[in-house]
């Protein structure tokens, strides 16, 4: 488990930089304010199509976190949600980066 992704995304929540559930999501997506949107494993399917319908329509990257259920991103940004927009480039680009870490660390 990467440990700096729950950390980061705590910090990014703390600092007020995250959207949570999927209609704050879709709205900050609407809003151009989504820099990256993060889905947890078990989220429903039709929840996790219309994120990355929208994520795709409004050119935001979307990941769903293959190694994170509900549980674990909930207990990570202190809310409980599945859906989480990061609406900071920073904090985008630092999670990014520690998600492909973690990717070449499992490979």
């Amino acid at each position: 488990m990467n440990d700096k992704i729950l950390t980061l995304l705590g910090f990014a929540s703390k600092a007020a930089k995250l959207s949570f559930g999927f209609d704050a999501v879709k709205t900050a997506l609407t809003q151009s304010k989504s820099k990256l949107v993060l889905i947890a494993n078990d989220v429903s399917p039709k929840s996790k199509k219309e994120v990355l319908f929208f994520s795709e329509k409004f050119k935001s990257k979307a990941l769903v976190l293959a190694n994170y259920d509900m549980e674990t991103l909930s207990h990570a940004v202190g809310r409980k949600c599945g859906i989480v927009s990061v609406n900071d480039a920073s904090f985008a680009e630092g999670l990014l980066s520690a998600i492909n870490v973690g990717r070449n660390l499992n490979d």
